[in-house]
């Protein structure tokens, strides 16, 4: 078990919603799967059906992969319609 880093958690469109905010400030370990279990247990089952289906932006990579460690600040975002 990692020891927890501070982390700017930034939030768009329905993870905004979900969290309540825009942004914060949490200690969490510095993987993205700890952070995303975080988010669910602290917000609930809106923030959970956003992260089932969204994505995290570490270092400037959307990622999905639970095991990729994150620094000082993740954009957590929902899936995006595109075409």
């Amino acid at each position: 078990m990692a020891e927890p880093v501070p982390v700017t958690v930034r939030y768009f469109a329905a993870a905004a919603e979900a969290a309540g905010r825009e942004e914060e400030l949490l200690e969490v370990e510095p993987t993205a799967g700890a952070l995303r279990a975080v988010l669910a247990s602290r917000y609930g089952p809106a923030m959970q059906r956003v992260l089932d289906v969204g994505s995290l932006l570490v270092d400037g990579v959307v990622t999905r992969d639970p095991a990729r460690p994150i620094r000082a600040r993740v954009d957590v975002l929902p899936p995006f319609a595109g075409g």
